[in-house]
Formats: C-alpha cells, sequence, structure tokens
C-alpha cells in the first residue's frame, strides 16, 4: 500500500467541491482501491445494497473492481464525503464505452452515473436530492455534455422513484447483461430550469 492510497479522507484532493445548503461540504474523492476496499466491501454487503450487485463478493474482489475501474480512461468511482463523512460511491461513465451503450442511441454528449448511499443512523430531510443537485452540477461541468443518464435496476423501486421525483424522465426499459434496468435521462436544460444553473467552483 502506498503513502497516498493511505491518506485519511480529509487529506486526499477533491476533485470536486461545493457547499451544500444544508447538509455542508461535498467533496468527491477518488476511490482507492486498497484502502477504501474495507469500506466499500461493509456497504455493498449490506441487504440495502442488492441491487449494486456486490453482496456476494469478498473484499479482494471489490478491491479489484475498483482497480479495473480505476485503469480506465471513461469510467470513474468516487467516495462522496459530506461534511467530513463517508456518505456513498458515485460513479461515472461514458455511456458510448459502456454496455449501456448498446441498449439505446447513446451520443457523446451523454453522461452516465451509478450511486450507492451509505447507511446512516439519522436520515437527513432533502439529503438525497440536494447531494444529486450537487452531482448533476460536477457532472454538467463538463460544458461538452448535456445529458445525465442512469440505469438502475427496474426491480429497485425505490432509487427510480428517487430520480424520477428528482426531475430524470423515464426512458426504455432495456436489458443488459446483469439487470433488466430502466433508463432514466435528465438533460441539462431540464436541470438548469429546475434545479439551479451550473457554476464552477
Amino acid at each position: 500500500m502506498t503513502t497516498e492510497t493511505a491518506l485519511p479522507l480529509d487529506a486526499r484532493d477533491a476533485v470536486y467541491e461545493e457547499e451544500l445548503p444544508g447538509l455542508g461540504r461535498l467533496r468527491l474523492v477518488v476511490i482507492a482501491p486498497e484502502a477504501d476496499a474495507d469500506l466499500i466491501h461493509g456497504w455493498v454487503r449490506e441487504e440495502r445494497a442488492r441491487f449494486w450487485g456486490m453482496g456476494s463478493m469478498g473484499r479482494d474482489e471489490v478491491r479489484d473492481i475498483y482497480s479495473f475501474l480505476d485503469s480506465l480512461d471513461t469510467h470513474h468511482g468516487y467516495l462522496m464525503v459530506v461534511d467530513g463523512q463517508p456518505a456513498g460511491i458515485f460513479q461515472t461513465y461514458e455511456p458510448q464505452h459502456d454496455p449501456v451503450g448498446e441498449a439505446y442511441p447513446a451520443r457523446a454528449e451523454d453522461t452516465g452515473m451509478h450511486l450507492l448511499l451509505a447507511p446512516t443512523e439519522r436520515p437527513v430531510q432533502n439529503f438525497t436530492a440536494t447531494l444529486l443537485s450537487g452531482l448533476i452540477r460536477f457532472l454538467l461541468s463538463d460544458p461538452s455534455k448535456d445529458r445525465v443518464v442512469a440505469e438502475p435496476d427496474a426491480r429497485n423501486a425505490k432509487a427510480v422513484g428517487r430520480l424520477v421525483g428528482f426531475g430524470f424522465e423515464a426512458g426504455a426499459k432495456v436489458q443488459l447483461a446483469e439487470k433488466e434496468a430502466q433508463l432514466v435521462f435528465l438533460t441539462r436544460a431540464k436541470f438548469e430550469s429546475g434545479r439551479g444553473r451550473i457554476s464552477p467552483l
């Protein structure tokens, strides 16, 4: 393990930071596969994370998945840190370079996301919507992107409902290798008109 990967979360460089109203500071830090494996493995083994698809994996398998992800230019994995505490996993990807891109007419202007919230003992009102606003601003800070795509498991009614309630529009259900997915889309125009404008740090 290198010194860099062993750095505590608050000492790591963030790829994005934003003050979220009522929640504190959001920081996105790149997942360090070895250093973060225990934390992530604990999250993905929980029943609530069953749709993440890693529940039967061992700790080292989880590490290896994120090591592979870290080697790609088109896919990225981040730990979300909110008010100094790890709040979950945020993964981004280029749909044209992902299997989902074979299931719908993916465009270069699309950007994809996966979101897994960490368990909490003290739920915060509007936490997910407020967090999502920051994450979408991060994704759309790239001026070449104009639409966010997500593809939760179609059986995960809670996740689909959260995204649609936030403003995503439901598309088709598509069959991927590991699941039937519900495609949902959020355009830049709709986000900016309904959720605030994209602004730099």
